[in-house]
């Protein structure tokens, strides 16, 4: 049943999630709901419980392996076209981890695109783990703001792999194993797919094997890598393991003996946060848009309206106004980069 007392838009906030009113489904709705379209596998956007699910065909596995085997799902290729309740319903690339995409709606004329999570930067560089944002035109654009800062501009991808490689080879000619914490869901992947696996064995955590397969399966090519009790003493020594944030502390990371650890995340970019999480290195590597990708995504949109969900959203609506556009923002209660992992859950 619809919510009452709703504006005539076609997506509104509720206390459910995002929701469209003429075509009465939600998008990725953080309660059970009838019906939701689902842009992407991270916990935030993608909950249990929900009586059916539509979502992109890439992200199909990941899903099926986090929300359950037999959950009813319709899965769309790129740019192929539902209609629900005379709402037209397709999906498009969103570069942000495999299967992620941008929701297209429309309506007796009228475009709305929801952005879901998406990645892509002033280097023009695409995540090689997924398929590559494509800018999708619309009046209106509901756009994340995790990194909606001018402070946040990524470094090219090559040169954070150089880094992460020459911190690996040190470390193995040294006898310490490097233990580089990264969501397992999307990051720790676009890890694996960036590195030289010449310099030594990979471990990865139990977490983190799972969606490697749910990976392969969709045709990306991963290194080989093991699970810690496949290897002796002598090969940890010197490997790269690849592990949720959760692990820090925990007597699993016994097994490895000396290690230096590593974070792989946008929030790197902050000053003080490698020394508030205690760890010797900080590796800024993200799968969301720095600040010149989100102006980019928002121009190449042509929408003359903007909606601003989960980040830095007042500093954004500011801007975008300053620009002339049609400004505003919604609550949501996406978490961005590292939304669930704090809560113990190994994706994000």
């Amino acid at each position: 049943m619809k919510p009452a007392g709703l504006e005539d838009d076609l997506v509104v906030e509720t206390p459910l999630g995002l929701y469209c009113p003429e075509g009465d489904f939600y998008i990725d709705p953080w309660r059970p709901v009838d019906r939701a379209v689902i842009t992407h596998a991270h916990a935030d956007h993608a909950r249990r419980g929900c009586m059916r699910y539509l979502a992109s065909a890439r992200s199909e596995g990941v899903l099926r392996a986090r929300l359950g085997v037999d959950i009813e799902l319709t899965a769309l290729d790129w740019a192929e076209v539902v209609e629900h309740r005379g709402v037209r319903i397709s999906l498009h690339p969103a570069g942000h981890v495999l299967g992620a995409a941008q929701v297209r709606l429309e309506r007796r004329g009228r475009v709305w695109v929801v952005s879901g999570d998406y990645f892509l930067s002033e280097h023009d560089e695409r995540n090689p783990t997924c398929d590559p944002w494509e800018p999708v035109h619309c009046e209106c654009f509901i756009t994340e703001s995790t990194f909606g800062l001018p402070i946040y501009r990524w470094q090219p991808q090559a040169r954070v792999f150089e880094e992460i490689n020459h911190w690996w080879a040190h470390n193995r000619s040294a006898g310490r194993a490097s233990l580089l914490m990264a969501y397992s869901f999307g990051k720790a992947q676009r890890i694996l797919a960036g590195v030289d696996a010449s310099i030594g064995p990979i471990v990865v955590h139990g977490s983190v094997e799972p969606l490697n397969e749910g990976y392969r399966r969709a045709g990306v090519a991963l290194p080989a890598v093991h699970r810690v009790q496949d290897l002796g003493k002598s090969d940890l020594a010197g490997a790269l393991v690849v592990a949720p944030p959760s692990v820090q502390g925990s007597p699993w990371l016994k097994r490895f003996g000396s290690y230096s650890d590593a974070f792989a995340s946008g929030w790197m970019q902050l000053r003080g946060a490698r020394r508030r999480r205690s760890i010797d290195r900080g590796f800024v590597l993200s799968d969301h848009a720095d600040w010149p990708g989100l102006q980019r995504a928002i121009s190449a949109s042509g929408a003359h309206r903007v909606i601003v969900t989960h980040g830095y959203e007042a500093a954004m609506v500011r801007w975008l106004s300053e620009q002339g556009l049609q400004a505003g923002s919604f609550k949501t209660a996406f978490e961005g980069e590292g939304g669930g992992e704090s809560a113990g859950e190994s994706y994000a």
